[in-house]
Formats: structure tokens, C-alpha cells, sequence
């Protein structure tokens, strides 16, 4: 075993998760033989209260998550080399999944902790990779991260930018770098970024989109909801930039109507329904059939007459971004599908999301019966989604499982 790391106890019976290979160990789990800052930033061993080796990690101080654990063998050290590896074998094992790229050129190529890769999510649009990092040990590694990334699939250019949703836990700056060639740069202008998703056109923002800037997540859930489409009167609510908007017209959907409350969004919607409509990917009338309000959508599914819509997607932002929120979560989701399940149409379809982590499926299962109750109605599950296989569940991290999604008849 490898001596030259320092080495870090874990108090008797905090070791289990871990042992299961959770990769996070928080400071309560320590037994505190030196201080943290004395310990520093650097790779560590993990050792039980037996001093028997558990597993490698980086240890940060400065990080609300004191060690993420990443090498479960004693002879395999997290050095540069195991970076390289991780980072090549998640991108690989992606490639067969989207062998079309005249249908769909933009999928996630890194799922943080679900790759062995904590803190770093990688996504590829057309030619350009967006990385977002929310974890110091992501940022004190971009740039192996960048260069692998870079010799693997040849990008125009890596876009890093740390996630401003973790900056203040994880005390890092809110930081943009543009990765082109050799050199960082800062461009003078910022194009559109273009890319396909089956068989859609698609633009977006890269710096003032959400998150990496789109949700590849939600492709395949997408299409799921474009089958049950055709003749309905839609409302997607949360509609982003529009790619369910997109799906449901593409569908045969009679009408859509897309809210939000971002503005730009909204303009990035209509380029996108432009877009198709110049290249005939969709239909000569979707336009027609399109009505686009910016609005609060509580406010809107409140205001919405009844028997209006006869199916309704609900695909609201995270909700609860850390354990203590879910409460106040859930009381928004049941608000939200309550609203939803009691003004549409009866017989109608909704389709319902969390991407909120730490709200589990079965939770969620649960909310939305609460909100049928409430709101006088049977409901029937038709289909149970979840997020991509570009966007993996590793067991032993349940917390990669963020995305469920149901899709609901209202009796």
C-alpha cells in the first residue's frame, strides 16, 4: 500500500456507506487526529477505526463535502492517469448510445459521481462541450479534464464554468473559462450554440442558458409525451426554451401553449420554432398552433379556466437544492399537480417532474396522490420516466437518480 498519503480514520460505525462506496464522507465521520488544515487539499486514505483501508479521496477543508472518496483499490492511487481513464471510459461507454448524429448530436459525456467523477458534468452540443463544475476537486482538476476531452472528440471549443448554485457552499468563484485550442480565451461575442436532438433543431445561450445551458436529460421523456400528443390541446408549463414545445407540435399536437417566466427563454423557444420551420423539420402550420406567455406559472395554472388543456407538462426547475428544502418542495409540487390534475380536462393526460435529488420517487409517487386527493380526482399511472442512459444511476450513489417523471390519466 502506499505510504506517502496522509491517512484519515473513520469513527466505528460511520464506515458503512462508505465501505459500499458512497463516494461522500462528510467531517463527522472523522476521527480528528490533526485538523483538517493541517491535512490540506490532496489525495488521502480512507482507513477504519481497525486502520484498515477503505478507499482513496480528495480531501479539501474548504469543501462542505470534507472527502470525496474515489479508488476503492489500494493499488490503484486517484493520480493524473486515473483522471485520464475515468474520463475516456465515461465518454466511450456513451458512444454507442447516439450513433446518429444526423438525429442527435447533443448528449452528456460526464455524470459527476455516477462517472467516479465528482463535482463535473460534461455535455456535448453539436461541436462544442459545456462543463459544469459545482465541487473544488472538479475545479482543481479542469484542465485534465479539458485536455482528455479535447483529444477524444475534437470539439471547436470547452466551455468550463463552475455551477453558481454550489459556488457559496463550496467557496469557489463564479468563473467562466473558453477552452479553444490551446488557449483560454474570453470571446468578444457569444454565438448561439447549434445542435440536433431527434431530429430537432435546437440553439441556445451558453452563458445566460440554465445550468449547461439545455436538458438532454429529459430526450427520451420527451418522447414519450410527443406519442400521446396528437389532437390534444397542451400546456407545457416550465417550457424553457421549448423542446417539449417542440415535440408536442412535431406530435400533431392541435395547439401548445408554452410558459415560462424567463423572457429570453422564451425568444430562444420562438428561434428554435423558427429554425425548424425553415429547415421543414416540422410542420408548415406549427406556428400557428404555438402561443408563447411569459408568465409565473403558479400564478398561470391558478388564473387557467377549467377543461382548457387535455394534456399538461409540469417540468419545473430543482425545487429543493439541499435536504431541508424538501419539505417546502413538496408542498410546491402538490400545489403545482393539484391545480394541474383538477383543471384538465377529464380524461386528459399530465406529465409530471422532479429534478430535485433529494425528493425521492416515492415521494413523489406520493405528493401526486395528496394532490389527486385534493383535487377530487382518480388518476392513473401510465408510465414511469427517469433521465437518459447518457445520465447513468450508479447504485451505490442513489443520489444520481435526480430525475423522475410520471405520466398520469386523470379519470
Amino acid at each position: 500500500m502506499n505510504g506517502q498519503y496522509k491517512i484519515i480514520r473513520i469513527r466505528q460505525g460511520k464506515e458503512k456507506q462508505l465501505v459500499r462506496h458512497h463516494p461522500w464522507m462528510f467531517s463527522g465521520a472523522v476521527e480528528h487526529e490533526k485538523s483538517p488544515e493541517e491535512i490540506g487539499v490532496g489525495i488521502v486514505q480512507i482507513h477504519d477505526s481497525q486502520d484498515r483501508f477503505i478507499a482513496y479521496g480528495w480531501h479539501d477543508p474548504k469543501s462542505h463535502i470534507l472527502v470525496r472518496l474515489l479508488s476503492w483499490d489500494a493499488q490503484v492511487v486517484p493520480d493524473e492517469t486515473w483522471w485520464i481513464d475515468m474520463i475516456r471510459s465515461a465518454v466511450r461507454r456513451r458512444l454507442p448510445l447516439f450513433s446518429d448524429a444526423r438525429q442527435t448530436n447533443a448528449f452528456r459525456l460526464i455524470h459527476g459521481e455516477a462517472d467516479f467523477l465528482p463535482g463535473i458534468v460534461a455535455d456535448l452540443y453539436g461541436s462544442t462541450i459545456v462543463c459544469i463544475i459545482s465541487a473544488r476537486v472538479g475545479w482543481d482538476h479542469r484542465q485534465v479534464v479539458v485536455t482528455t476531452l479535447r483529444k477524444l472528440l475534437n470539439p471547436s471549443r470547452i466551455i468550463v464554468s463552475t455551477d453558481s448554485s454550489f459556488c457559496g457552499i463550496e467557496q469557489m468563484k463564479e468563473t467562466t473559462e473558453w477552452h479553444e485550442g490551446e488557449s483560454v480565451t474570453v470571446p468578444a461575442t457569444v454565438e448561439s450554440i447549434r445542435f440536433r436532438e431527434l431530429g430537432l433543431l435546437y440553439g441556445m445561450d451558453p452563458v445566460e442558458g440554465q445550468k449547461s445551458g439545455f436538458f438532454c436529460d429529459q430526450r427520451d421523456n420527451r418522447a414519450r409525451v410527443g406519442t400521446y400528443a396528437s389532437g390534444r390541446t397542451c400546456l407545457d408549463a416550465f417550457s424553457y426554451s421549448g423542446a417539449f414545445s417542440l415535440n408536442l407540435l412535431a406530435s400533431g399536437a392541435r395547439s401548445v401553449t408554452a410558459v415560462d417566466s424567463s423572457a429570453a427563454a422564451l425568444r430562444q423557444l420562438e428561434a428554435n420554432l423558427e429554425a425548424n420551420g425553415k429547415n421543414r423539420r416540422i410542420q408548415s402550420d406549427a406556428a400557428s398552433r404555438l402561443t408563447v406567455r411569459q408568465a409565473d406559472v403558479f400564478s398561470f395554472l391558478r388564473e387557467m379556466e377549467t377543461d382548457r388543456y387535455d394534456l399538461i407538462i409540469l417540468d419545473p426547475p430543482k425545487l429543493a437544492q439541499t435536504k431541508g428544502q424538501v419539505e417546502g418542495a413538496l408542498r410546491a409540487y402538490k400545489d403545482l399537480n393539484r391545480l394541474a390534475i383538477g383543471k384538465i380536462r377529464r380524461g386528459g393526460i399530465v406529465a409530471t417532474f422532479s429534478c430535485s435529488s433529494g425528493v425521492s420517487r416515492e415521494q413523489f409517487k406520493t405528493m401526486i396522490a395528496w394532490a389527486a386527493k385534493d383535487a377530487a380526482r382518480e388518476v392513473q399511472i401510465l408510465e414511469t420516466l427517469g433521465q437518459g442512459p447518457d445520465h447513468p444511476v450508479r447504485l451505490s450513489f442513489p443520489e444520481s437518480e435526480y430525475l423522475k417523471g410520471f405520466i398520469l390519466a386523470v379519470l
